[in-house]
């Protein structure tokens, strides 16, 4: 690695145009800088610095002379790399994002890719990844979900472990909690058997709550039905949605 960080010096290749080349912040090409074998970077970042560099293995590395044609080529490749980076930022429209959130996004969808793309795990990962979607798609209605987050960034290292973002006082007790819970879980204090009703009562109340969101869901329906009826409408549509919706708020509250 102290090879690949010269070659870069002596090309005049900053951090930032080799970020925007492989797509991924300049804190995280410090990162990949840093480390001591160069098969840990994400396989698709290693096969975008082969390519700029015109080399097939890490091993060409060693053996490559920097001449003219050589700077050219590499010049040239980099170019074209941040051109090909900055048509796929234009595909994502990440206009009206914040800076921080412009880098987050692509790396993400990085990880995710790479992630995905692993010949073992590659199944395994889809289907954790399907959860996460599941749970970022409940986070605002969830706020132990941001918390939840905020634990395993914060065990990884990631995060200062007093750094609280959200709810102070209820992250502080979420990470208490889970934290007691995972020490059992991960010093064997806990076992299928002592937990069967424990597991039981957890998957009664999810079924409890799916029937009265489909009770619920049947009641609006219904609702909207009378709406429709009193207002005249046969369906409901963009043009008269507003007003179905406040019929159908007057409807309920006759109810109360």
């Amino acid at each position: 690695m102290k090879k690949l960080n010269e070659l870069f010096q002596n090309l005049g290749i900053s951090k930032v145009r080799l970020a925007k080349y492989l797509g991924v912040s300049r804190q995280m090409v410090y990162n990949y800088l840093e480390f001591d074998d160069i098969n840990k970077w994400p396989k698709e970042k290693k096969i975008l610095l082969f390519k700029l560099l015109g080399v097939e293995s890490e091993k060409e590395i060693s053996n490559i002379v920097i001449n003219t044609d050589y700077i050219m080529g590499v010049e040239n490749r980099l170019n074209q790399g941040v051109k090909t980076a900055s048509d796929a930022e234009n595909f994502l429209d990440l206009r009206g994002l914040d800076r921080d959130a412009q880098k987050l996004i692509p790396e993400m969808i990085e990880l995710l890719k790479d992630r995905l793309r692993d010949e073992e795990k590659g199944k395994e990962n889809f289907k954790a990844f399907t959860y996460l979607y599941h749970m970022l798609q409940s986070m605002n209605n969830v706020p132990e979900m941001k918390y939840l987050f905020g634990y395993f960034s914060k065990t990884m290292g990631f995060t200062n472990p007093e750094e609280y973002v959200f709810d102070e006082d209820k992250q502080y007790i979420f990470e208490g909690i889970l934290y007691t819970a995972l020490t059992l879980y991960n010093n064997g204090g806990a076992s299928r058997t002592k937990l069967k009703e424990s597991h039981k009562r957890w998957i009664k109340d999810i079924e409890v709550k799916k029937e009265e969101q489909q009770s619920r869901t049947q009641q609006l329906n219904t609702v909207k039905l009378q709406a429709l009826a009193e207002l005249g409408y046969s369906e409901l549509n963009t043009s008269n949605a507003e007003e179905v919706i406040e019929k159908m708020a007057e409807i309920e509250s006759r109810k109360v």
